[in-house]
């Protein structure tokens, strides 16, 4: 019994590590990325462009997963870790929530549908580049 619960602490530790160098790479990332100003008709297309960079790669990570039977340490890296915090929901919120504060009702739902819109186009396109290999 002592023996399958220090084994089962190794995998969790091992799992940790794989969760938490994906977490700091793509935390760096977005940190690099959002610090950018650039914006189209009032969108910001910096957390924008982190969302659906980081769902196309989700696309791929999964389906990679799927296809090629990659290991769960893949998916807990790049899925889970690096995605998971690449991406920015509390960012995109925020800046949907700020606008539509500052009165711009119509951009703000603008950049609730190219966000969510586009983001999902870029796991299809994620999974769809990778299943053709």
């Amino acid at each position: 019994m002592a023996s399958v619960l220090a084994n089962q602490l190794a995998i969790w530790k091992i799992d940790l590590l794989y969760l938490a160098a994906g977490a700091v790479i793509g935390a760096y990332l977005r940190y690099k990325i959002a610090g950018s100003e650039f914006y189209i008709a009032g969108i910001p297309l910096a957390v924008l462009s982190i969302n659906v960079l980081g769902s196309f790669i989700l696309g791929i990570c999964m389906a990679g997963a799927q296809k090629f039977g990659l290991g769960d340490g893949y998916v807990l890296f790049l899925g889970v870790g690096f995605c998971g915090s690449f991406t920015t929901m509390s960012s995109f919120a925020y800046e949907t929530a700020s606008l539509m504060d500052a009165g711009k009702m119509l951009v703000g739902f603008a950049n609730i549908i190219f966000n969510v819109g586009l983001s999902i186009v870029g796991v299809f396109l994620g999974r769809a580049l990778l299943l053709a290999i």
